[in-house]
């Protein structure tokens, strides 16, 4: 009898954990991982694609990364979704929350990106760092929209419009060298990453995929900029 008991404990342990699996696909728990398996048994397709800005996701961003403003409405913005390898080869459930206008073009990069096993350390909404550039960056998140000024001006970026994608920003910091001398780095810990001759995880330069895919569909390269460099920035 406990023979027969422990035969169907062993059957029933891995419906448990795979019915785990498309729990979290279902209700789209980000930062989960997942695994191959589910994710065929669920729909690869329905991983990665945008939907109109749902009240649950609006409840988080207003006040955050949304703010009352002239320029940009709820309607003019797209929830993503899309799964991501890491460096480890775990996929994981992200999100991104962009412009109506870039959202197939960031649903068929990060499909590329993810068929290609492209390692992405993390992909949350800015809001999970109440909107706060530095401490999103300082984590190596992967975000899009943030309605906010350009660092030291008055000019609204671009990512308050949601037109612009910020990849593995740790390893690929903003740079500029003032007139003054001083360095204006950001992330403050991203200093090992700003040679960009050294050789270190996550890096993107003009050999990078995600370089490449994101150039195909029609954006600008940060880190191809003069005056200042961007390496983690992409925009349209």
């Amino acid at each position: 009898m406990k023979k027969i008991a422990a035969f169907f404990v062993f059957l029933i342990l891995p419906l448990f954990a795979f019915g785990s699996g498309q729990r979290k696909l279902q209700e789209w728990s980000v930062g989960s991982v997942v695994s191959p398996k589910e994710i065929k048994s669920f729909g690869e397709q329905r991983c990665f694609t945008s939907i109109p800005i749902s009240d649950e996701i609006f409840k988080r961003m207003q006040g955050v990364s949304f703010r009352k403003n002239p320029y940009i409405t709820r309607e003019d913005l797209r929830y993503v979704k899309v799964l991501h390898y890491d460096r480890d080869g775990n996929i994981y459930i992200g999100e991104l929350v962009c412009n109506k206008k870039i959202a197939q073009d960031l649903v068929d990069i990060f499909y590329k990106l993810y068929q290609a096993r492209y390692p992405i350390h993390k992909m949350v909404l800015i809001d999970n760092y109440d909107a706060i550039d530095e401490k999103s960056m300082r984590d190596n998140n992967t975000s899009c929209f943030c309605y906010r000024q350009v660092a030291g001006s008055s000019k609204l970026s671009a990512h308050s419009r949601g037109m612009a994608v910020d990849v593995n920003t740790l390893y690929n910091p903003y740079y500029k060298r003032l007139k003054s001398g001083k360095e204006k780095i950001q992330p403050s810990n991203a200093r090992e990453y700003v040679n960009r001759q050294n050789k270190f995880p996550y890096k993107i330069d003009k050999n990078d995929l995600c370089y490449k895919l994101f150039i195909q569909y029609g954006f600008k390269w940060g880190g191809a900029w003069r005056s200042l460099k961007d390496y983690q920035h992409f925009e349209k």
